[in-house]
């Protein structure tokens, strides 16, 4: 009993240091943003005077607003396309017998670990040659292409997991294979939906070195390479940074509110059932 308990008492200590490692940088960031220039060096943890002229720096000084537009634009039809192909695309790798599904498997994987900068360059040529630089759709159809295989995975661990008797009841019922998907399997599926949305929105929300090589307008550029461009060529706005990032973390910090029972639902029983 003595033994459990400190076995308990470590991972909790454990589970509290990781906590602290991750939330102090959040929380000096947020409190670096409510600081004046004056007190932007300050160590204090609370600032010494608190101030929202950074986020209205961002906004009325700087291009903000657009790159808030681009993201939401760029993340949510990706998410979309992902999550429509990728249902499909899961749900066949998972149920349906084809040739050649283990090196299709490989293949996928390949993809999703293959570093994004080893593909920025040609990338840029095939856009530049079909006059897609600047616009929303090289970066959503680029970023699909990038974070779909990772979301094919996730989908087919998932269907895996779901009893074939669901869809024999289906078809005996006289249903299609779409109208299966659709009516039968997705509902039952939605953790593993939600995890592959969260995952890909958050991926093309943060996303830095494609959308800085596709998008050198403002008007195209997003959240990420917005930040980045901020200041001139002396001076750097610490303060309009920090707010800047804090308003851009504020979405992603709601998805994993709002999904968090069903995105660790997902990855669970992706890891256990996959």
């Amino acid at each position: 009993m003595a033994r459990r308990r400190r076995k308990n008492l470590g991972t909790n200590i454990a589970a509290l240091l990781v906590a602290a490692f991750v939330a102090l940088p959040l929380y000096w960031m947020v409190a670096a943003s409510f600081k004046s220039p004056v007190d932007i060096t300050s160590a204090a943890a609370v600032p010494p005077h608190l101030t929202t002229s950074n986020y209205g720096n961002a906004f009325t000084n700087y291009s903000f607003g657009t790159y808030v537009r681009n993201s939401v634009i760029v993340a949510v039809c990706t998410t979309g396309l992902v999550l429509s192909l990728g249902t499909f695309a899961g749900y066949a790798l998972a149920r349906l017998p084809m040739r050649g599904k283990t090196a299709i498997m490989t293949a996928l994987l390949m993809i999703s670990l293959f570093p994004t900068i080893a593909v920025v360059a040609p990338l840029y040529l095939l856009l530049r040659d079909i006059g897609w630089l600047n616009s929303y759709q090289g970066l959503i159809l680029s970023y699909t292409a990038l974070m779909l295989p990772f979301a094919i995975w996730i989908l087919r661990n998932f269907f895996l997991g779901i009893p074939k008797a669901m869809e024999e009841s289906a078809r005996v019922d006289g249903a299609g294979p779409i109208r299966t998907v659709v009516r039968v399997i997705l509902p039952q599926a939605l953790p593993g939906v939600f995890t592959a949305g969260v995952f890909t929105f958050v991926a093309a929300w943060t996303e830095f070195i494609v959308a800085l090589t596709l998008d050198n307008e403002d008007r195209y550029r997003t959240i990420p390479v917005g930040i980045a461009l901020f200041g001139g060529q002396f001076t750097i706005p610490y303060g309009t940074i920090f707010a800047a990032s804090a308003v851009a973390m504020l979405p992603i910090a709601i998805l994993v509110l709002v999904f968090r029972k069903a995105v660790v639902s997902g990855l669970t029983a992706g890891a256990v059932k996959g």
